[in-house]
């Protein structure tokens, strides 16, 4: 069983909604802590085997303001051993299309944290058969690396 943390921001509820979908997807099997970003500093993360980080993105490619400080203090942890991933919500009508899931991905890559999946990005709300289908192979490769850790372990 894999500690699991699951942190996101959410203006509109779709990333919480995300947020929520994975977390009832890889519920029963591992221990799931659920949290705002904004209400956890970053070395928290550190007592967790996995963390999946889930913002919107504001404006052109900007992350919201309640996640600014969080972001820049992610740079001070040390996350080498821990597997990360990344999902957020965001608006096809902007070129920077859900760029808070790459820059989430990129600094928790840079402090050590190694890439299960690649980020799941959603066009605003989660609700279309795309997404869903996203949705199960985002949390089944999670679930296929979890499962490599615990063999090591």
């Amino acid at each position: 069983m894999a500690r699991i943390f699951i942190g996101f921001a959410s203006m509109s509820g779709n990333t919480e909604e995300m947020a929520d979908l994975i977390k009832g997807r890889l519920e029963g099997d591992h221990d799931i802590h659920l949290d705002e970003i904004e209400e956890i500093e970053p070395d928290f993360l550190v007592g967790f085997d996995a963390v999946l980080l889930g913002s919107y993105t504001w404006n052109d490619g900007d992350l919201p303001y309640e996640v600014e400080d969080f972001y820049e203090d992610l740079e001070d942890i040390d996350l080498t051993g821990k597997c990360i991933a990344a999902f957020g919500s965001g608006d096809t009508s902007y070129p920077q299309f859900c760029e808070a899931v790459s820059l989430f991905e990129n600094r928790l890559t840079a402090v050590g944290g190694e890439r299960m999946t690649e980020g799941w990005k959603v066009d605003m709300h989660p609700d279309k058969e795309e997404d869903l289908t996203r949705l199960q192979v985002f949390t089944d490769e999670i679930i296929e690396h979890l499962g490599r850790l615990i063999q090591l372990k």
